[in-house]
């Protein structure tokens, strides 16, 4: 076992292939699908669907690099350790420091969204009730064992995956007239401005929704830790699950801009799910309702995947001393619960911010939608310098056309990137706010370093790790 390895030992192996793949699709289709796709389609129309071929390519390129790392450097720190590892500490440091908080300002952000979910069914009740209550059942589950969090992820996901797989069984029978007269799919090119009503640029914007759509995708490396045969388990759910995704985000658009106009299902502020539109459109009773439960469970979801990132990179953090001590240490059943908790007083102080001021809270957002990409780049090119370190060498997964698809994937992300600092409208916030987190997180960094300059160093050479 190499000592990056070594360093992170004590979490349980209990997650079994099928939970892997669930908590991956559990980690990509969430509310992103469900309600952001309607901002997308605002941005492309019809052209929607090339805006998440794109973004789906990258997505794919990203979790198949990481796939390789993951295979072997099985770790709870994941790509932070990979970047630690074969780039330099600081990029581990940061890397990790950034997706934690953006993870965590994600979480806050769903139990926000999960109390006014709930107000659809219960408007007497305040949300913030609804927000604290879901997050601490939540937290009590991740804090249980790694076993429990699988069983609850699996379910969640399987919900969601369900109601897509309803939805285009529906929707498709009424395009094709199965059953009944059909609607015919006029709508993506009969329109004004046929299938690209705002042209290329459009498809672009729609790009960056289709990224953060995709955001999640990577937990299946963090759970390599606590997986039970890493080797085979993580490139047999990876494969499976990219082409899950594809399937059903393609499937279920297209059939989005084909049942209804893109001008009633985009908008640049979303008010309704376009899914519940298209129920509402095919006649079925208590749609907006069956469709609440789904968003609900969605939200729900995420929020557990990303109580369950945040925890292991906080213990990741605190294994390499880039985070205090206690943060590392284990439960009897093998989980992190002090940096659950940790991580879930700071989910509830994000939440608690968005109620009392959501200006304050937008610029946080921008924290991570910037961490976002950034995180993808860094995965990128760590994979390129682990390619280099490993040279020939027998891996027990390869990624094809290597680095080509490596490269394309850099490029479109640096094009997203500044794509986001050039828009006044929104996105720029990104940058506004994430340039300096970055500013002060090298700060933190160079002040640990100073700190424990006696110290034995804890990064691992990539000399060592091959």
């Amino acid at each position: 076992m190499d000592p990056v390895t070594n360093r992170e030992q004590g979490l349980q192996q209990a997650l079994s292939k099928a939970q892997i793949t669930m908590i991956g699709l559990g980690g990509a289709i969430g509310t992103g699908l469900f309600l952001g796709s309607g901002l997308a389609i605002g941005y492309a129309g019809p052209g929607v669907l090339l805006s998440y071929v794109i973004a789906g390519f990258i997505a794919v390129v990203m979790v198949f690099s990481l796939s390789e790392m993951a295979v072997v450097h099985p770790t709870a720190g994941s790509f932070g350790i990979y970047a630690e590892t074969y780039l330099n500490p600081w990029a581990g440091f940061m890397v990790r420091y950034t997706y934690w908080l953006a993870q965590v300002i994600a979480v806050g952000g769903e139990a926000v969204a999960v109390g006014l979910y709930m107000s659809f069914w219960f408007p007497e009740v305040p949300v913030w009730m609804w927000s604290i209550g879901f997050a601490s059942i939540l937290l009590y589950f991740n804090s249980r064992s790694v076993g429990n969090f699988g069983t609850i992820e699996y379910w969640f996901a399987f919900i969601k995956v369900a109601a897509i797989v309803v939805f285009i069984i529906v929707g498709a029978s009424t395009i094709f007239g199965i059953g009944q007269p059909a609607t015919g799919a006029a709508n993506l090119t009969g329109l004004p401005g046929g299938f690209l009503p705002h042209g290329l640029g459009g498809v672009w914007m729609g790009v960056i929704i289709g990224i953060f759509s995709f955001n999640g995708i990577e937990v299946i490396a963090v759970t390599s830790g606590e997986t039970k045969d890493p080797v085979t388990a993580i490139p047999a759910a990876l494969r499976t699950m990219a082409f899950r995704l594809f399937l059903f985000y393609i499937l279920a658009l297209a059939i989005v801009v084909s049942f209804v106009p893109w001008t009633e299902t985009g908008a640049k502020v979303i008010t309704q799910s376009p899914f519940v539109k298209v129920f509402e459109h095919s006649g079925i009773r208590h749609a907006a309702g069956m469709m609440n439960f789904v968003v609900i469970t969605a939200a729900l979801s995420s929020m557990n995947t990303n109580v369950y990132l945040c925890s292991r990179m906080l213990f990741s953090l605190s294994r390499g001393t880039y985070a205090p001590a206690f943060l590392g240490r284990l439960s009897s059943n093998g989980t992190p619960v002090a940096a659950i908790l940790v991580s879930g007083g700071s989910i509830l102080a994000a939440a608690a911010l968005s109620v009392v001021t959501p200006l304050a809270y937008n610029y946080l957002f921008g924290v991570a939608l910037f961490g976002a990409i950034i995180v993808w780049i860094t995965i990128l090119v760590s994979h390129l310098s682990f390619r280099r370190h490993h040279g020939k060498a027998a891996l027990p997964v390869r990624m094809p056309l290597f680095p080509y698809m490596q490269i394309a994937g850099l490029l479109l992300l640096g094009a997203i990137l500044v794509t986001m600092g050039l828009d006044t409208e929104f996105w720029n916030i990104s940058w506004i706010v994430g340039v300096p987190w970055l500013g002060v997180v090298t700060l933190a960094y160079f002040a640990w370093k100073r700190r424990h300059r006696d110290a034995v160093p804890l990064a691992v050479s990539a000399d060592r790790a091959a």
